[in-house]
């Protein structure tokens, strides 16, 4: 299938005629929910079967999974190299997506990929159990809405996000935007 056709398909429309893109109400309303891990170490057979078992759970008819090998080059560049410190020793990144277009059920799809996200601890990176900051997170903290969000603070998403790039990061946001005017609930904050 062509790359526009596969947008189409995880829109959950028909992939032909691609023209449907034009017009901008023929997706669904929907929320999504996002959540990331980074694996070092090999899944057991038994630890698979039970990541599967989930996703036939009635809770699930909207879920996906994104697993992406790492290795070779990635493992070749340091992790403060670039402010993406995922690389050396990763098997895999797994992304975990559940969608759902009634509101009144939001609760069933977040507490469904909450609870793969805690099966899934023991076979995570630890010490920070690291995210992938692009599907943001916002279970792992967030600014303070009103008012000033200390580095401690951010610091709970951020090094899972950056590791130990954030520091560096919240230095160079420090001299660049010290007023905070780029900001979102988790972007780093300054000092």
């Amino acid at each position: 299938m062509s790359w526009v056709q596969s947008i189409l398909y995880f829109g959950g429309l028909p992939i032909q005629p691609v023209d449907i893109l034009l017009n901008r109400h023929a997706l669904p309303v929907s929320s999504l929910k996002a959540k990331t891990d980074f694996v070092r170490e090999p899944m057991s057979e038994t630890g698979i079967e039970g990541f599967m078992n989930m996703f036939l759970e009635e809770e699930a008819d909207f879920a996906i999974t994104m697993i992406e090998a790492f290795g070779g080059r990635m493992d070749e560049i340091r992790e403060n190299e670039l402010p993406y410190p995922h690389r050396a020793g990763i098997l895999f990144e797994s992304s975990y997506f559940v969608q759902w277009t009634n509101e009144a059920d939001a609760g069933t799809y977040i507490n469904w990929i909450r609870r793969l996200y805690s099966y899934m601890a023991s076979y995570a990176s630890k010490s920070p159990r690291e995210a992938y900051y692009n599907y943001k997170d916002i279970d792992l903290g967030t600014n303070n809405i009103i008012g000033y969000t200390s580095y401690e603070q951010a610091s709970v998403w951020g090094l899972k996000y950056f590791k130990n790039n954030f520091k560096r990061l919240v230095q160079i946001k420090t001299k660049v935007d010290p007023m905070n005017f780029f900001r979102n609930e988790q972007s780093i904050p300054p000092l």
